[in-house]
């Protein structure tokens, strides 16, 4: 979906847009005035230890065979974050994608084990969820249906948070922070489509979005790289109001397929959101 080619040259640019001289320790430019925010190519250059032309080529997506050494270097010059360090290693080790652009095969949706969907329902009354390839919600207990209760009214297909947080009014609805969540959510897929760029459905997941969703555009476009394992989502339900939860992320190792993801809602106990979320929870809440 993003070869290296099209994808160094705009990723490494925005992260250098980001930093300034002063911040790095460099001199301002001794009266040479600046046509863009940011550092300079021959700035980044200096502090990754490689001549400006090495740089220039690497950020233009011609040099070749960069080593993990270069590539450590430009990152440290960049103050990269460990997600952001590892999706450069990653778009940089792939190679040039024909065309650009994925046409994803049909291909059924992944499906969850036995033994994850029984621990999935053994972990009720704590709302879980187990997430596939681009985002896609395949599995959920009894507690997260009623803390989500638009899922069961989604064809399977429309069963993914990305989907949802763009295309359905009813799952913005849900959060109280929904910005902040797509914000998070487009971080996490841009870094999913560095570790496996040929997925098909995140493939379809991705040119679905981009078809429907200026707002989605718009964030891809920022180059945001992040996985968010562990945080804080503010939800809101018919029944109770706001609900102020925290939320974990387990990866649930595959047995020939892909990785999939555990996530799991808690409250701070003794708090007015425990409170809730049992109300939420409870065979007669209301939804």
């Amino acid at each position: 979906m993003v070869d290296a080619h099209s994808e160094l040259g705009p990723f490494l640019k925005g992260r250098r847009s980001a930093l300034s001289p002063a911040e790095l320790g460099l001199p301002e430019g001794a009266g040479r005035r600046r046509r863009v925010r940011g550092l300079r190519r021959e700035e980044v250059a200096q502090l990754a230890g490689v001549s400006v032309d090495y740089y220039t080529r690497i950020e233009q997506g011609r040099a070749t065979a960069v080593s993990a050494e270069i590539l450590d270097a430009v990152a440290g010059a960049l103050r990269l974050t460990a997600d952001e360090r590892r999706y450069l290693h990653n778009v940089s080790r792939r190679p040039h994608a024909e065309g650009g652009a994925c046409v994803p095969p049909p291909t059924p949706r992944q499906r969850v084990r036995p033994q994850v969907r029984a621990l999935l329902d053994g972990m009720d009354p704590t709302p879980a969820l187990v997430l596939g390839e681009g985002l896609d919600v395949l599995a959920w207990n009894r507690a997260l249906g009623r803390l989500w209760p638009l899922l069961d009214g989604l064809p399977e297909e429309r069963r993914n948070l990305a989907l949802m947080m763009f295309l359905e009014p009813a799952a913005e609805q849900l959060h109280a922070d929904a910005e902040a969540v797509r914000e998070q959510l487009v971080a996490g897929l841009r870094a999913e489509s560095g570790r496996h760029p040929d997925a098909p459905r995140l493939c379809a997941v991705l040119l679905e979005l981009r078809r429907l969703s200026p707002g989605f555009v718009a964030l891809w476009e920022d180059r945001a790289v992040a996985e968010k394992r562990t945080g804080r989502h503010r939800l809101r339900h018919p029944a109770v109001g706001e609900l102020d939860l925290g939320y974990e992320k387990l990866v649930v190792p595959g047995e020939g397929q892909d990785d999939q993801v555990l996530m799991a809602y808690v409250a701070e106990p003794g708090s007015r959101s425990e409170a809730a979320l049992r109300v939420v929870v409870a065979d007669g809440a209301l939804v």
